[in-house]
């Protein structure tokens, strides 16, 4: 029952932001709702329409120019267009003091390091996004990261 429930629940909110979108004019929040449609549309990671996200971040970045949005249109990148890809726009992400910080983008960076077999990086960007600090749930994530590398540098 809960399950016909979410279903009609996704299904309504698709709806609503299909119109919203096609009425010529959307802003942050109804693009950041077809940004979560497009993962609810998804089965997989793999099935996901990537171009169609980096698209929708392109649009949000025009009305919201956070560097945290830039963040996460990076990882979109990687997942459309390579690791590479979006690995060149976190780099340059990095340097800007906003984010320069923030874990969760040295988190991302070392899965794409990871990702292209760059073992090395990757663990120096796990260990600094550990550094950074961060919720106890998050540094257990990168431990076992870095665990999973085969090295773990307190």
């Amino acid at each position: 029952m809960a399950q016909n429930w979410n279903a009609a629940r996704i299904s309504e909110g698709r709806d609503l932001v299909v119109r919203a979108l096609a009425a010529g004019r959307p802003g942050p929040y109804q693009l950041q709702a077809a940004i979560a449609a497009c993962h609810c549309d998804a089965v997989s990671a793999d099935a996901t329409d990537w171009p169609q996200i980096v698209a929708l971040y392109d649009a949000l970045l025009v009305i919201e120019p956070t560097p945290v949005l830039a963040a996460n249109r990076a990882a979109a990148v990687a997942m459309a267009d390579g690791p590479a890809a979006g690995l060149a726009i976190m780099a340059g992400l990095s340097a800007q003091p906003a984010v320069a910080g923030w874990a969760p983008l040295h988190i991302a960076m070392a899965q794409l390091h990871g990702r292209l077999g760059d073992t090395r990086r990757a663990l120096a960007e796990y260990q600094l996004a550990l550094q950074l600090g961060g919720p106890d749930a998050q540094r257990e994530f990168i431990r076992s990261r870095i665990r999973d590398l085969g090295t773990d540098r307190r």
